[in-house]
């Protein structure tokens, strides 16, 4: 219990005591002579009763207000990536830049076959030089006969076949060179295609919304959010984010085990495990394309799926039907399960706990139970007006045990008695029985057989606000004893 708590109440027990000091005064004649009184209660200054001292169970409530709502609040955005042209013109540079590795293949085989010929003729130019050249036709290159012209024929046959050899091979080079330029190009389209498809989105810029949920729907796995180009956008449970297009060749990820997990599930495909696109994938993924009447693709674009934990309840809708879809949300959901959310004194927060039980008063005054689920680590001061200061609080958030109890109201002013303390099997009398004795310390006031009366000192325990009761203990004091309490 806070510091503030205790001081209010020890300050009502010190009113109690004000009004009740005269009687402990007063009662003690009747304690020396058994009779003078006949009920043991006629004897006060102020009109009495008799209750008796009881043995039960007891608890201590701190008694806040809280809002009755739905748990959890997010927004569903609209996917936002390269739409389907973006995509198609990475294809085409693919394309493009495909054409031009085969063009430069082509080159280098036909430029490699032209070196091939003119290495050939050049080997057989020097072949017959050598023969040609040899012995007295080479002594006698430099005179008329008929010997020494075919050698210098075939000295100049070598010349032009070492130059042809040397022209292709520079063809040669300079194919491999655009080749390997053009190869380059390739890998650079492919690697802009492959980021392309993996943030590709189901729907072109400016398409519009042609589908959207009401407020307060509620809805279900394997149903669709909302359509954007007639193209719906259909909810998957898990909590990892659609981030990324599910399509043949992605890296493995915990997205994929949560797409395979939820095929598996609602039976598009069998043997759907870990975190890999597989055929098995592509295959459920057209499955699932078929049963919503979609194109059968095998691949999920951005905007074709959305994640969440579970079943949403929709609590508003930004856009609306025929409004051009644009990045931001199109959606804010909570879940289905329902909360009372209490705003806590942070003084108070030792008192309370994760899983304290509580008592919810309903709009309609019905009470239903709950337990506290959550209790923030943090204090906020809330703003203030007319620049005052606010009292720091933090947020305590509580399950109900019977939820539907609490009916279907978005949101709820709800009084709410939080079990902060509880004693199994005590002795329990109205606070309103309580005496303080002159020289410190509490007492009741028995009222025995024949009408004597006397005071039981007592020790304190939990108190029961919500009751008025007080778990009481003394070596004299048992259940069942009669004690003094004011008269209602």
């Amino acid at each position: 219990m806070s510091e503030r708590s205790r001081r209010g109440r020890w300050a009502a027990l010190a009113a109690i005591a004000a009004i009740l000091i005269a009687v402990a005064l007063i009662v003690l004649e009747p304690f020396q002579s058994p009779n003078k009184a006949s009920a043991g209660v006629t004897d006060n200054s102020t009109p009495t009763s008799v209750t008796t001292v009881k043995r039960e169970s007891l608890s201590s409530q701190t008694q806040v207000d809280g809002t009755l709502g739905y748990a959890g609040s997010s927004k569903i955005l609209m996917a936002s990536g390269n739409a389907p042209s973006a995509v198609q013109q990475s294809e085409q540079q693919v394309t493009s830049a495909e054409a031009q590795v085969a063009s430069a293949q082509r080159s280098l085989a036909s430029d490699g076959t032209a070196l091939a010929r003119a290495q050939s003729q050049l080997a057989a130019a020097r072949a017959k030089e050598a023969v040609d050249c040899a012995g007295e036709g080479a002594a006698e290159a430099g005179s008329s006969s008929a010997g020494a012209g075919t050698c210098a024929g075939d000295r100049q046959s070598v010349m032009s076949g070492e130059q042809s050899v040397s022209g292709a091979e520079a063809k040669v080079s300079a194919d491999r060179t655009q080749l390997a330029s053009a190869q380059t190009s390739l890998a650079h389209a492919n690697s802009t295609l492959a980021k392309a498809r993996s943030s590709s989105t189901a729907y072109e810029q400016g398409a519009v919304y042609t589908s959207l949920p009401s407020v307060g729907e509620v809805i279900d796995r394997n149903r669709p959010l909302y359509a954007i180009a007639s193209q719906p956008t259909i909810l998957l449970y898990g909590p990892v984010v659609a981030s990324r297009a599910f399509v043949a060749g992605m890296s493995p990820g915990p997205d994929v085990a949560e797409l395979n997990a939820n095929l598996q599930e609602l039976g598009y495909g069998s043997g759907l495990s870990g975190d890999d696109f597989t055929a098995a994938t592509a295959a459920a993924i057209r499955a699932f394309q078929s049963a919503h009447g979609l194109a059968q693709t095998g691949e999920l674009l951005l905007g074709s799926v959305v994640f969440e934990s579970g079943p949403v309840r929709v609590t508003s809708v930004t856009p609306t039907v025929g409004m051009g879809a644009s990045p931001g949300p199109a959606l804010t959901v909570s879940s289905t399960a329902r909360q009372v959310t209490v705003k806590l004194d942070a003084s108070e927060q030792a008192e309370v706990k994760r899983g304290d039980r509580v008592t919810i008063t309903l709009p309609d005054n019905q009470t239903t139970p709950g337990r506290v689920s959550y209790v923030a680590s943090v204090a906020v001061a809330p703003a203030s007006e007319h620049g005052e200061e606010s009292t720091p609080t933090i947020e305590v958030d509580i399950t109900p045990t019977e939820p539907q109890a609490t009916g279907h109201l978005d949101q709820a002013p709800v009084q709410v008695s939080i079990t902060t303390a509880s004693a199994e099997n005590v002795l329990v009398v109205p606070v309103t029985a309580l005496l303080a004795l002159a020289g410190g310390g509490y007492a009741v006031e028995e009222v025995q057989a024949r009408g004597v009366h006397r005071l039981l000192p007592v020790t304190l325990g939990l108190f029961d606000d919500e009751a008025g009761d007080v778990q009481v203990s003394g070596p004299e004091l048992a259940a069942g004893q009669r004690v003094v309490v004011p008269s209602t």
